[in-house]
């Protein structure tokens, strides 16, 4: 792929627990260009944030990376500290709840000014004093990014605690936050979750402005298909721990391919039409089927399904999927 990135190929995480092994991710494979936002979409529980917490190296300490490999601008993301230098400069995260992310007892500012100490583009490789010309710069830095997010009177925002901010407010601080150690790649894990419909839409038009303005990427994980159609370039959508479709944002929503997303899209709700589900349940990580974990609900489903997990394959360039019997679009 044309300026690819990131590379995530063929990645198997799992969890140890009370209740045995649980197989979060099963060879999983995504890669980014430089520049894009990619949409990570699914429902609860198919592996997005596991998926995006091994890219930034904070997987909790009872998992296993199993096997594959990840890659960001041709560093090994899963060797040992090579995330040191990476993790909160060149890849940074919005979360999604921003007030379990803040702490309660200092103020805005303080929190900032804490992370510029340590994250700050200007910091030099092994700085160990926060000297009072960086200080400064870096305020300067904090104060036009804070304006750039639309928070008005960012002097005073400084001076507040957590507590005295709107959700809206505390995740336009978020993304300035992130934004702060210009880095190349954005993790945002559902950042629009918390907040109403109105604020959600004010969040994402401004994520993308600034993305685009700063030349960084974004991997925007999510549930919502409509807030996919809003902001992504492409899209990846998972199921069950596996990725099963990728293609650019119109031919995920005109052309879909793999069954799954065929019936996920068919599932929304539409005017005048009968609301649609899919039959079946998801199935438990701790016992997954084996090869296509979609098999048993697929209605295009064939033994070879039951043996083997596809390699991706791209029918047309830039739109791959991973399924033994793709739905297929005529040529246009």
């Amino acid at each position: 792929m044309a300026d690819e990135f990131l590379s995530v190929h063929d990645l198997s995480v799992s969890f140890g627990t009370e209740g045995g092994v649980a197989r979060v991710l099963d060879q999983v494979s995504l890669s980014m260009r430089a520049g894009e936002i990619m949409g990570l979409v699914g429902e609860s529980g198919c592996g997005k944030t596991t998926l995006a917490r091994a890219i930034l190296g904070v997987l909790p300490d009872n998992a296993l990376i199993d096997s594959g490999t990840l890659t960001f601008d041709g560093a090994d993301l899963l060797h040992a500290g090579a995330t040191e230098h990476i993790r909160g400069r060149a890849i940074t995260f919005v979360p999604q709840d921003p007030f379990g992310s803040f702490s309660p007892l200092f103020t805005v500012g303080d929190q900032i000014a804490e992370l510029m100490r340590w994250k700050s583009p200007d910091r030099s490789p092994g700085e160990r004093f926060y000297a009072r010309a960086r200080r400064s710069a870096d305020m300067e830095r904090t104060l036009a990014l804070l304006r750039a997010v639309q928070l008005p009177e960012p002097e005073r925002l400084l001076r507040k605690y957590p507590h005295e901010l709107s959700g809206g407010q505390r995740q336009r601080v978020m993304i300035a936050m992130a934004l702060l150690p210009e880095p190349k790649l954005v993790i945002a894990d559902e950042p629009t979750t918390a907040l109403d419909v109105t604020i959600q839409a004010q969040i994402l038009k401004l994520l993308r402005r600034l993305a685009t303005e700063r030349g960084a990427s974004v991997l925007f994980t999510t549930h919502d298909l409509g807030t996919a159609w809003e902001i992504c370039d492409r899209v990846t959508v998972m199921y069950a721990g596996q990725e099963a479709e990728t293609a650019e944002v119109v031919d995920f929503f005109g052309r879909p391919r793999h069954p799954y997303t065929r019936m996920l899209l068919d599932s929304l709700p539409t005017q005048g039409a009968a609301l649609r589900g899919i039959p079946g349940e998801v199935p438990s990580p701790y016992a997954p089927p084996p090869g296509c974990r979609f098999h048993p609900r697929c209605p295009r489903a064939t033994a070879i399904c039951q043996d083997s997990h596809n390699a991706a394959v791209e029918p047309v360039a830039g739109h791959s999927v991973r399924c033994h019997h793709p739905h297929e679009w005529a040529a246009t």
